[in-house]
């Protein structure tokens, strides 16, 4: 249980980290600058943390598990960009997530 609470810590942070960095690049910052924008720095430390979750939940789950496991990240980016920055989701959009979620669930009835 441990393990897929990793998993699940790992798939959040990596969801923080596209928050921080799509916040970063929204700032009128440049160059360097833009990279040392603290946003874009907080979602870097999200992967980086991200990561050491990911690694601790590989431990016991097996990758082919894990990994598109992780592909829950993109529903909640998806999800975040449609209802914190209005970006558009149609219906393909919801259609490609709905078959995300069940290829997921699929994999963990097998």
């Amino acid at each position: 249980m441990m393990y897929l609470l990793a998993l699940a810590v790992s798939i959040g942070l990596t969801v923080l980290g596209q928050f921080f960095l799509k916040t970063g690049s929204l700032s009128k910052s440049e160059g360097l600058r833009l990279f040392l924008n603290p946003a874009t720095l907080a979602g870097l430390f999200s992967y980086g943390f991200a990561s050491l979750f990911y690694i601790v939940a590989l431990k016991k789950i097996p990758l082919s598990i894990a990994y598109p496991s992780v592909s829950l990240s993109y529903v909640a980016v998806v999800l975040l960009a449609h209802f914190v920055w209005g970006e558009p989701l149609g219906l393909r959009q919801g259609v490609a997530l709905v078959l995300i979620i069940s290829g997921i669930a699929l994999l963990y009835k097998a």
